[in-house]
């Protein structure tokens, strides 16, 4: 006990650095990163689903995605993607949508869907080809 109080900060600083070295494991599974989706788009045939608004989805989106915004997701989700089973791909502008529209997903039975980390932004960063309607 007397070694814990004498080297308080030492202790600290050693529960600090494990917590950084933890936390990118953690925060991994939050997207996925373009190459990634690439993979599963043509190995899987994921669907992949653009939930941003329809003037938003015209000025560009990744191409073959269909569009659902975030709002009629829950609704039209079913009309989109039959199988429950199916790989799923939700993106948006930045990726905060999507993952909320992920999360909305999971909650509506589908077990494989996943948010592209960073959205359109990150997948133009990355040369992925980009169509305008």
């Amino acid at each position: 006990m007397k070694f814990l109080l004498d080297n308080w900060m030492l202790l600290t600083v050693a529960l600090a650095s494990g917590v950084a070295l933890v936390f990118p494991a953690l925060n991994k599974g939050s997207g996925l990163d373009p190459q990634t989706m690439v993979q599963l788009m043509n190995r899987e045939k994921a669907v992949v689903i653009d939930v941003c608004e329809p003037d938003e989805y015209a000025r560009g989106h990744v191409i073959g995605s269909k569009n659902l915004p975030l709002g009629q997701l829950e609704d039209k989700l079913g009309q989109l993607v039959k199988n429950k089973s199916s790989q799923v791909i939700m993106v948006c502008q930045v990726g905060a949508r999507s993952a909320r529209a992920a999360a909305t997903a999971r909650k509506l039975g589908y077990d494989n869907v996943q948010s592209l980390s960073g959205g359109l932004k990150a997948w133009a960063a990355a040369s992925m080809p980009v169509e305008k309607a």
